[in-house]
């Protein structure tokens, strides 16, 4: 039975690992899942394709999550930026990071980071926020809770919370990076679908 356990043990690591991350990925991600079927995060999962005139994605570091979904879009045609709630600007992407994007055929060897004190907010802005943590932040800072949205609501698996890979294992930074492609991909697609002002080719 303890040889049992312990397999069980070691396999439930794996699929943490692989899947969220941390076990503290893994606790928000079922924290942030909850919060969406409450219905309280009904504001911060619509587009408003109309209204929308820039996609600013938001991370943390803005030198992982944030720099590839806002690389994928641009790609796809979207007029992007993004941005870190604590970084310094100018930093480059993180080398996991960058191996792991060109999976997806993106180049992130370029990236600079930019440091949320360097962002101005713009009417027409959407924030693309990665955590539930992030979208309350940057309501304390000051910008519209209608201009908020949660990036992984869009995502395939659905995931509200994408935890940060930041020197974590590179199965799940290429799992984070799925969600990160895959939601990126069909808001754009919305948004191309509804006509919105960001979508420049």
């Amino acid at each position: 039975m303890p040889t049992l356990f312990r397999a069980f043990a070691q396999r439930a690591a794996q699929l943490i690992d692989v899947n969220f991350g941390t076990f503290r990925g893994l606790v928000r991600f079922l924290l942030g899942e909850f919060e969406y079927l409450s219905g309280r995060l009904a504001p911060f999962t619509t587009s408003r394709p109309l209204e929308v005139h820039r996609l600013v994605f938001v991370c943390l570091g803005n030198i992982n999550r944030s720099a590839f979904a806002a690389e994928v879009a641009r790609i796809d045609g979207a007029r992007v930026i993004s941005i870190g709630l604590s970084t310094t600007t100018g930093a480059p992407a993180y080398d996991r990071a960058i191996t792991t994007a060109k999976l997806f055929d993106i180049d992130l060897e370029n990236h600079v980071a930019t440091d949320y004190s360097d962002y101005r907010y713009s009417q027409g802005d959407l924030l693309l926020a990665m955590e539930v943590r992030h979208v309350k932040e940057l309501i304390q800072r000051g910008i519209p809770s209608q201009s908020i949205a949660l990036l992984g609501h869009w995502g395939a698996p659905h995931r509200i919370h994408i935890h940060d890979p930041h020197v974590l294992s590179e199965l799940y930074f290429q799992t984070c990076f799925l969600i990160l492609y895959s939601a990126t991909k069909r808001l754009v697609a919305e948004l191309h679908a509804g006509k919105a002002p960001c979508i420049v080719s």
